[in-house]
């Protein structure tokens, strides 16, 4: 099977109260381990690709181009949809050129206005062109890719606004962050999600930050209408700390040099352990 798009994994998810896992993607090592895992859980994954990490994997076209080839070489059978995260207008185009099944347009930081135009627009493309967009309302808290956001808890009208367009899932912000969550968080709005869902609907919503969220409070959003939950720190933490560990314990020396394959293989096995549990989480495993 090749690339989907998301649109049917978001509709069955929030059908099901599921949620599908987004997890982003900095190289061919958790590549490989994010779609080995969702072959052995029978579960549907997003590829997530921020522009930062789309630059460093040398740009989009490579990132389509590998992610493709794994598809068939894995003979891997669960849908998978690979995503712009947090994309500009200019990378949104990028990507639908480059072959992604699914983008990401991030207009949270425009006037509303300006956010409804550039929306309208990229609903027309993706739809002519069979791919799923998402939309955002209400900036994510934390920092990613360099991007930093206070967070902050979206306005419903505004979300039924963009919603409205036509996008196939809306990301409206109740209190998330990317990155990791301060002791003093006060937690998920639950007040806002029920009043966005109000508004939206079926609208398909996505929950950013998954990583530090506690379990109660990520199923209770799933139950409220989050059909994706992305994660990415937490992949980039217990990679580094496996890596770490292993280099610390002096175990990658071999004969006279270094093999980087059994120096990743520590790291390779903690994004799988990583997405597994969180794929259990969101109650995502076996249907694909």
């Amino acid at each position: 099977m090749g690339l989907v798009s998301a649109k049917e994994m978001m509709e069955k998810a929030r059908d099901g109260k599921y949620a599908v896992g987004q997890f982003n993607i900095n190289n061919l090592e958790w590549t490989k381990a994010i779609l080995q895992t969702a072959q052995e859980q029978s579960s549907p994954v997003i590829l997530g690709v921020s522009e930062g990490a789309g630059k460093y994997m040398t740009g989009f076209r490579t990132v389509a181009a590998m992610v493709a080839a794994m598809i068939d070489e894995m003979k891997i059978t669960v849908p998978v949809a690979l995503h712009l995260d947090h994309g500009t207008y200019d990378g949104c185009y990028k990507c639908i050129k480059a072959g992604f099944s699914s983008i990401m347009f991030d207009g949270s930081h425009l006037p509303i206005d300006e956010n409804i135009a550039k929306t309208t627009e990229l609903v027309h493309v993706c739809s002519k062109l069979g791919l799923s967009l998402e939309a955002e309302v209400g900036a994510i808290g934390g920092e990613e890719d360099g991007v930093i956001a206070r967070g902050e808890c979206a306005d419903p009208e505004e979300c039924k606004k963009i919603a409205d367009l036509g996008v196939t899932m809306l990301a409206a912000g109740i209190g998330n962050i990317h990155g990791v969550y301060p002791p003093d968080w006060e937690g998920l709005s639950f007040e806002t999600l029920e009043a966005v869902k109000a508004k939206v609907g079926d609208m398909p919503l996505v929950l950013h930050g998954g990583t530090g969220i506690p379990t109660d409070q990520v199923q209770k959003a799933i139950s409220m209408g989050v059909a994706k939950v992305n994660v990415n720190t937490e992949c980039q933490i217990t990679f580094s700390a496996a890596t770490r560990k292993y280099i610390e314990e002096g175990k990658d020396r071999v004969g006279k040099g270094f093999d980087p394959r059994k120096l990743l293989a520590p790291g390779f096995q903690a994004i799988k352990d990583t997405v597994k549990e969180k794929m259990e989480i969101f109650g995502s495993v076996g249907k694909a």
